[in-house]
């Protein structure tokens, strides 16, 4: 399994194991590999959302170190 795959593609990923273990067709050996296998992808996602929660933490600290409240704007608004 690539471990560098993108967000997209793990979050992909895991739903299609959820999907395949939900529907109760996997004999109990492939639900067990299968099972595993949506671990995998499910600790790849969380450790992408924490390297972002991070980021956007550095991104809105103020001088000082504290974190500020700052409105998120794009350039929609």
């Amino acid at each position: 399994m690539d471990n560098n795959i993108s967000f997209e593609e793990a979050i992909a990923k895991l739903e299609e194991a959820v999907r395949l273990l939900e529907s109760g067709a996997l004999s109990l050996d492939e639900s067990i590999s299968k099972y595993e296998e949506a671990m995998k992808y499910a600790a790849i996602c969380n450790k992408t959302l924490e390297k972002a929660e991070q980021k956007v933490k550095i991104l809105t600290e103020n001088s000082d170190g504290a974190v500020c409240d700052a409105p998120f704007v794009t350039d929609e608004n």
